[in-house]
């Protein structure tokens, strides 16, 4: 129990999440009205999705300090369920933006900023796959992975500041928590970014796991044709 308590209290946070963030009460609101609700899974997602870029950087640091394996191997799947939290995230914010604005895509540097930032990450994925060499890939994907989140931080939450721009918080437009933010969606919006944070984790741990696996296997594979 104490090894699984994090994964029991991330089903209970996501079922809470879902459960409110549709039927639980909302601030009433001209052009956005219902539609704030998608504040529990395109803004939660993408927060939860930087959290995880950030602490993958934070283990390819780690990586290039001391030159363990495994260091990688948390970099590179904790990259990759960010990768797919941001993918939703640009999915809600389509369909948001689709019912709010007009448009599934507008021209957006925020919207532009996020595709870039997902481009960025997709080929950190790409160059990963162009590495047969464990530790070779290890190290030219830990030196990448640190710039890209060096540029994908003002990509997506310093430039649009900067211009204008649809999203709240953007070219000189309030931020939500400025005039709707209240306690109905705080007691659902904070909880929703612990749950897909530790939802996250989960996914990179199982992909760890058979990353192991699959490592003691071909080592044990190399092993026995030695020996034979």
């Amino acid at each position: 129990m104490r090894k699984i308590w994090w994964k029991i209290l991330c089903i209970v946070i996501i079922f809470y999440v879902i459960i409110m963030g549709l039927m639980g009460p909302v601030p009433h609101l001209a052009i956005i009205n219902e539609s704030i609700r998608n504040t529990y899974f395109h803004v939660a997602l993408w927060l939860a999705m930087t959290t995880l870029l950030f602490v993958s950087m934070i283990f390819s640091i780690r990586y290039l300090n001391k030159g363990r394996i495994g260091d990688d191997d948390i970099a590179s799947e904790l990259a990759k369920s960010a990768i797919f939290f941001g993918i939703l995230g640009c999915l809600t914010g389509s369909i948001w933006a689709n019912y709010t604005w007009g448009d599934p895509w507008p021209n957006d540097p925020k919207l532009n900023g996020a595709a870039v930032g997902i481009l960025i990450y997709l080929a950190y994925l790409l160059l990963r796959s162009s590495f047969e060499d464990e530790q070779r890939k290890a190290r030219i994907s830990s030196v990448y992975n640190i710039f890209a989140f060096a540029v994908f931080i003002p990509i997506i939450y310093i430039l649009p500041r900067l211009t204008d721009s649809l999203h709240p918080g953007s070219g000189g437009n309030s931020t939500f928590g400025s005039y709707d933010f209240d306690n109905d969606i705080r007691k659902v919006f904070y909880p929703a970014i612990i749950g897909y944070i530790l939802l996250g984790l989960w996914l990179a741990e199982l992909r760890i796991r058979i990353k192991v696996i699959n490592r003691v296997r071909d080592e044990a594979s190399i092993t026995s044709d030695k020996v034979f």
